[in-house]
Formats: C-alpha cells, sequence, structure tokens
C-alpha cells in the first residue's frame, strides 16, 4: 500500500492537476493557479514590451519631426541670404565712384598738359584726356586685383568689367558740363576758367555716376566684381 502511494505521488508531481490526500484517503484535484499566473504575467510583459516598442516609434517620429524643424530653418537662412543680396549702401557706392572719378581726373588732367604743351587742338586734346581718364581708372583697379594674386589676363576682364560703365558715364557728364561751360573749350592750363570747370564737371559726374554703381553694386555687376579681392 505504501509502494503504490509512493508511485502515484510520483506520478501526479508532473500532472499540472496534481491530487491533494485528505486524512479520509480521498483525494480531490488541485489547480496550480502560480504557473498559470506566471504565464499570464509573461504574456502580460511582452505586450507592456511591444507597447514600448511603440513608444520608441513614436519617438522616431519626433526625431523626424524636429528634422523637418531643421529643414524650415533651412529655408528660412536661405530666405535670409537671399534678401542680404538686395540692394548695395551709399558708402559702397560712393566708395567705388571716388575710385573711378579719382584714376579719371588723373587722367584726363594728364591728358590736358600733355595737348596744351603740344599746341593742339581742342578737339585732340580731348580725345587724349579721355583715353588716358579711362587708362587711369582702369589702371586703379588692376593694380588692386593683380596684387590680390589674379593673372594680369583675368585682372584685365575684371577691370573691364568693373569700371567701364562708371567710366564711361562720369567722362560723358564731366566732359559735357566743360563743353557747355561758355569760354572753357578755349581757355588754358593758367586760366581759373578752365580748373572750376574741370573741378565743377567731376563734382556733377560725381553726384550723377553714385546711384548708377549703386544700383550695379546692388545686382552683382560692376565694381561688385571686384570686392572679393579687396
Amino acid at each position: 500500500m505504501t509502494t503504490r502511494r509512493a508511485v502515484m505521488g510520483h506520478a501526479q508531481e508532473g500532472n499540472p492537476r496534481t491530487m491533494d490526500h485528505t486524512e479520509h484517503g480521498h483525494s480531490r484535484p488541485v489547480h496550480r493557479h502560480t504557473t498559470g499566473h506566471g504565464h499570464s504575467d509573461h504574456g502580460n510583459s511582452a505586450h507592456d514590451g511591444h507597447g514600448a516598442h511603440d513608444g520608441h516609434g513614436a519617438h522616431g517620429a519626433h526625431g523626424a519631426h524636429g528634422a523637418h524643424g531643421a529643414h524650415g530653418a533651412h529655408d528660412g537662412h536661405g530666405a535670409h541670404g537671399a534678401h542680404g543680396r538686395v540692394g548695395a549702401s551709399w558708402r559702397t557706392a560712393v566708395k567705388a565712384t571716388l575710385h573711378c572719378l579719382t584714376g579719371c581726373a588723373i587722367g584726363e588732367i594728364l591728358g590736358m598738359v600733355i595737348g596744351s604743351a603740344l599746341l593742339w587742338g581742342n578737339v585732340p586734346t580731348m580725345v587724349l584726356a579721355i583715353a588716358l581718364a579711362f587708362l587711369f581708372g582702369y589702371s586703379f583697379t588692376l593694380f588692386a586685383v593683380v596684387r590680390a594674386g589674379v593673372s594680369l589676363r583675368n585682372a584685365v576682364r575684371i577691370a573691364l568689367a568693373a569700371d567701364t560703365v562708371s567710366i564711361a558715364v562720369m567722362e560723358l557728364v564731366d566732359n559735357a558740363v566743360i563743353a557747355l561751360t561758355p569760354g572753357a573749350m578755349e581757355a588754358q592750363l593758367a586760366d581759373g576758367l578752365f580748373w572750376y570747370t574741370l573741378l565743377g564737371g567731376f563734382a556733377v559726374a560725381f553726384v550723377i555716376t553714385t546711384p548708377v554703381n549703386k544700383w550695379m553694386i546692388g545686382r552683382g555687376k560692376g565694381h561688385a566684381v571686384v570686392h572679393a579681392y579687396h
């Protein structure tokens, strides 16, 4: 009898529904809720882990939203850059005009001195003065660009692009003032009228050429092409 109960007890240990022996010799099934509960906990833990995974996905979406914000900031920066390219300051335009005016004044005065010394007429003297005005006007830019390390050939192209319009407007206005001033064309270097007219022509040319340079520089043309070499 003892052997039979031991065998039965051994067999019942592996059964999830074991038999609990009472003092009367009867047996009753006992449900092992612990095992079932543990399985439920495990399933719940797995489910919670899945929820955490969903949360991680949401975090990734948040990161994507941050990237979208960065993209928007980049667009804003582009807009800011575009805004910075519009227009040019009057100070920049004045400096560019003075740069050209200095070269033009030197060349024009030198041409008139040479023409007067050689007893040339008004027309050849004016032609020489205008030619030297362009030459000296270009030379200032040419020297600055070559000193920055640009080849002479490229420096000539840069000077032509930077100063041609500015010098042309300046010479047109200056010589128009001289031509329209009575007696100025016949005045000699020793006459005050000659110098008053010449300096007055330069002043008027400066006033008219400065807004032209401002308009061109604001659009990346004219003297703006040499700003990178200053």
